[in-house]
């Protein structure tokens, strides 16, 4: 019964848009007895409200380019800001490294310090002893105090052993010395350096928080665009639906469109469904991720058409699945788990034991570049506005399709490839 019913509904609309519409459009209950001038004029009324819907679902059409432009450009300001976050982070791990460096020679010239103060106490106390002791336990003492050869030849020895013992304490003295002159050197260098990541991290975390204030001030300016093209969305609704209510065989025709809008996304949902199952399905009879690079494109789709339907979150997705996203200007509290466009390539791939970087603009790096006319199931597709840095990436999966995680308040999809904005080379990983 219920395909009988999609056969007729299908049917009636091949037949309004083979330009019979009027024949089944159901005009105003006449008046009594009504002329035959008045049944022209009410027949030459729906002809207008029937053009006047088609000029309005023209400009529907033209508001939703509008807000796919819009999207694409808050994209792009949100990956300026995450790049400039990793640089920020890496900045600040070098500057960490750095301080912990100097603190090591820091420790090494107290040490140094150390060794120079006992090396001059061993000095002071050899001369203070030589100096107790008097001429007569000096050199020349040692010798003209001599009554036997034995006693000269011992005497001249212990001069000499009082003598190396002072040239040690001397040379111990010197050796701290140019230790703690060494450390010195060292501890400065590794401050210089410290400081400079210090100064480097200060200058990467200003263009971070530039990146998001520009972020910030976009997001808010596209919303007000945005809530501007919904209000105007509204207001072409509003005038869709009263020339919808003045004839009532408008009003039928597009409930039954409307009727075959809901059959078409059942059947694409159901299709979908399916698709994910089965690509869930192939993906856990594969088992663990293989070593790296070793993985079939085929592991790679199936991964990522096993999230179909999961939130887009920016920020979200890593190899591992799902995770929360960066909360941002445009309303990501940071507690939704989902993907973006870029996390859902990071899952994918690492089916295949291949690890992408975080950005988008920077996975289109991570391996062969092929022309679009080349493209083959597995293959990343990147989108960018003019001359802008790449903002969006896809991946196709063959039939002229392709698998995203498009923009918030949207879910992991399956559509057809745009062409719009599409960067006319593609990436292939494996």
């Amino acid at each position: 019964m219920r395909r009988s019913v999609r056969v007729v509904v299908l049917l009636l609309l091949l037949a309004l848009l083979g330009g019979t519409a009027p024949a089944f459009a159901q005009e105003p209950p006449p008046p009594p007895n009504p002329s035959d001038d008045q049944l022209g004029q009410s027949r030459q009324e729906v002809r207008d409200r029937a053009g006047e819907v088609g000029e309005l679902t023209n400009r529907l059409a033209e508001l939703d380019a509008r807000t796919d432009d819009l999207q694409a450009e808050l994209a792009g300001q949100r990956e300026n800001a995450e790049a400039a976050l990793v640089d920020l982070e890496a900045a600040q791990g070098a500057a960490a490294e750095a301080g912990e460096r100097a603190e090591a020679a820091r420790v090494a010239t107290d040490a140094a310090t150390v060794a120079i103060d006992q090396a001059r106490s061993r000095l002071d106390d050899f001369v203070t002893a030589t100096y107790q002791e008097g001429l007569d336990t000096g050199p020349l003492g040692l010798l003209t105090s001599s009554q036997t050869p034995e006693e000269l030849v011992a005497r001249a020895e212990f001069t000499d052993l009082l003598a190396r013992a002072q040239l040690a304490a001397q040379d111990g003295l010197e050796r701290a010395r140019v230790d703690k002159a060494n450390a010195d050197s060292t501890a400065r260098a590794l401050l210089e350096e410290a400081q400079a990541r210090e100064a480097e991290a200060a200058r990467a975390k200003d263009s971070a928080d530039a990146a998001y204030a520009a972020a910030d001030a976009a997001a808010r300016a596209q919303a007000e665009q945005l809530a501007a093209v919904q209000t105007e969305r509204a207001q072409v609704q509003s005038r869709l639906d009263a020339a919808e209510a003045s004839d009532a065989g408008l009003r039928d025709q597009r409930a039954r469109y409307d009727d075959w809008q809901r059959v078409l996304a059942e059947q694409e949902a159901s299709r979908q469904r399916a698709e994910r199952d089965a690509a869930s399905a192939r993906d856990a009879a594969v088992g663990p991720a293989p070593r790296a690079g070793a993985g079939s494109a085929q592991r790679v789709i199936d991964r990522a058409m096993s999230q179909l339907g999961v939130q887009y979150v920016w920020g979200g997705g890593n190899g591992r699945g799902a995770t929360t996203g960066i909360p941002g200007p445009a309303g990501d509290p940071g507690d939704r788990v989902g993907f973006d466009c870029s996390g859902l390539m990071l899952y994918a791939f690492n089916g295949a034991g291949v690890s992408l970087p975080r950005v988008s603009r920077n996975q289109f790096n991570a391996g062969r570049k092929v022309p679009i006319s080349d493209l083959q199931p597995g293959d990343m597709v990147f989108f960018r506005k003019g001359g802008a840095p790449i903002h969006h990436v896809a991946m196709y999966i063959g039939d002229g399709r392709m698998i995203e995680a498009p923009y918030t308040g949207a879910d992991v999809r399956i559509v057809p490839l745009r062409r719009k904005d599409l960067v006319p080379q593609a990436t292939r990983v494996l």
